[in-house]
């Protein structure tokens, strides 16, 4: 009884110590969860971002002011540079359900769709383009946040980052 007593007292040391040099190599991000309604749901907290209505009422402000149609296009163009270089990169880098849940957003925030915002800014043609090449790709930038219905679990989330609850 006191070798096995032993050699588990001398095994379990190096096996925990090797799980934790060599722990198993799994695919996925590791994250905190809460269950609600029997759903894993994944908690993954993100630096808050609060441009998209700021930046619309900055450029709508600009552009209002000024009479010429040629100075507002050059101001449209120095927009569009301006918010590419800023949030280009991490844009390119959002998966399609992300994507999808930043045009709803921007309505959210905007109370207009992108599809009225490249419409506004840029004209009808570009928004036309900008829509077919988003429903090429499986966006549809007509989209409305419906925080009652479709959206509902959306604004249940954004309302408790808002009051802080995560």
């Amino acid at each position: 009884m006191r070798a096995i007593v032993s050699c588990l007292l001398f095994l379990f040391p190096g096996m925990l110590f090797s799980q934790i040099l060599n722990p198993r190599d799994e695919q996925g991000i590791h994250c905190t969860a809460i269950i609600v309604e029997g759903d894993t749901v994944p908690i993954i907290y993100l630096d808050q971002v609060y441009v998209a209505g700021i930046k619309f009422e900055e450029y709508n402000r600009k552009i209002e002011s000024v009479s010429s149609e040629k100075e507002k296009k050059r101001m449209m163009k120095q927009a569009e540079d301006e918010l590419q270089a800023q949030f280009g990169p991490e844009l390119k880098e959002l998966t399609f359900t992300q994507g999808k849940i930043l045009l709803k957003l921007i309505d959210r925030q905007t109370t207009n769709t992108s599809y009225d915002i490249v419409r506004e800014f840029r004209g009808r043609f570009m928004a036309f383009f900008w829509q077919g090449i988003g429903k090429l790709f499986g966006y549809n930038l007509k989209t409305k946040y419906d925080p009652l219905r479709e959206d509902a679990e959306i604004e249940r989330i954004v309302l408790m980052i808002e009051n802080g609850s995560i």
